[in-house]
């Protein structure tokens, strides 16, 4: 095992993989990240999004829920359906579920066709909720490296407690490069078209 690499690392038998990343749990540093010589990276401004002006209406922007596996800082690698590991020196600037929250609420504002758009706590009369689940972020590397953005959303009345409509989106990029900078830069990419669809969904279906 070599985790000063800067990259994702894969012992050869299961025993040694197990050990190798309960260890890193541990210690909160070498290959899953937390040591003080982590790059860190945060997620881009995200694209705009076309859509119809629902001035009218206020939106809410609850924090993603997700599996422990991506509730965190760290950065997922898949490496078959199975088995996943974290990136090496590497970290989201914040838990995940948080990041993609404000690029959310980010996203919606900068479309400029809201009338008012807010967190939980914030004291808006909301008619809807955003609800979402975040079920991939990571860099798949069975046939090839690829970062995949899968977020599970519905679109709820909070009105009446109805969900007014749900759907699933996805988007894949090419890592184009080696080493931390281009994981992160192919993941922000599928994010950020994630990011765009769901905001022109959500503003047709109002």
């Amino acid at each position: 095992m070599d985790c000063g690499t800067g990259m994702y690392f894969r012992p050869s038998s299961p025993f040694l993989r197990v050990f190798a990343v309960s260890a890193c749990v541990l210690t909160l540093g070498g290959c899953l990240g937390g040591g003080a010589r982590d790059d860190t990276f945060a997620l881009s401004a995200v694209a705009a999004a076309e859509g119809p002006s629902a001035k009218s209406r206020q939106i809410l922007v609850p924090e993603p829920t997700a599996l422990n596996a991506l509730d965190s800082e760290q950065i997922v690698i898949r490496l078959d359906r199975s088995e996943i590991q974290y990136l090496a020196k590497a970290r989201w600037n914040d838990r995940l579920p948080k990041m993609v929250q404000a690029k959310l609420v980010e996203a919606f504002e900068n479309s400029g066709k809201l009338g008012g758009v807010g967190r939980p706590g914030e004291g808006l009369a909301i008619d809807y909720q955003i609800m979402t689940d975040i079920r991939a972020f990571q860099i798949e590397t069975n046939g090839g490296d690829i970062a995949r953005v899968e977020i599970s959303v519905k679109l709820l009345n909070d009105r009446n407690g109805t969900v007014r409509a749900q759907k699933v989106f996805q988007a894949t990029a090419p890592v184009g490069g080696t080493g931390n900078r281009a994981f992160v830069a192919a993941l922000d990419r599928a994010f950020s078209s994630v990011t765009g669809d769901i905001v022109a969904w959500a503003l047709r279906s109002m």
